[in-house]
């Protein structure tokens, strides 16, 4: 799939310190580059009320991404009780 940051991804990660998370989103944007079908991501679940954002999860962190067709943008990198601000509908 093809694979975009947005500038708000790239700004959350310069804020995470922990080397062990940094890796681990790395891993999470080459599994998402090699695969053909966006539900292929592990612990991926779709965010109520969007058609085409997701989320998935590792330790306390969560990974916001859009997915429209072949396209793949990751839009935040946020620790679990911040993420959902972000994608509330009010």
């Amino acid at each position: 799939m093809d694979v975009y940051f947005e500038e708000s991804f790239e700004e959350d990660l310069k804020k995470i310190k922990d080397m062990k998370v940094l890796q681990k989103v790395k891993s999470i944007i080459d599994e998402v580059r090699n695969i053909a079908n966006i539900h292929e991501v592990a612990n991926l679940k779709k965010l109520k009320g969007y058609e085409t954002f997701y989320r998935t999860r590792f330790r306390d962190y969560r990974i916001g991404i859009e997915a429209i067709e072949t396209k793949v943008i990751f839009t935040r990198c946020l620790h679990r009780k911040d993420i959902y601000k972000h994608f509330s509908k009010e």
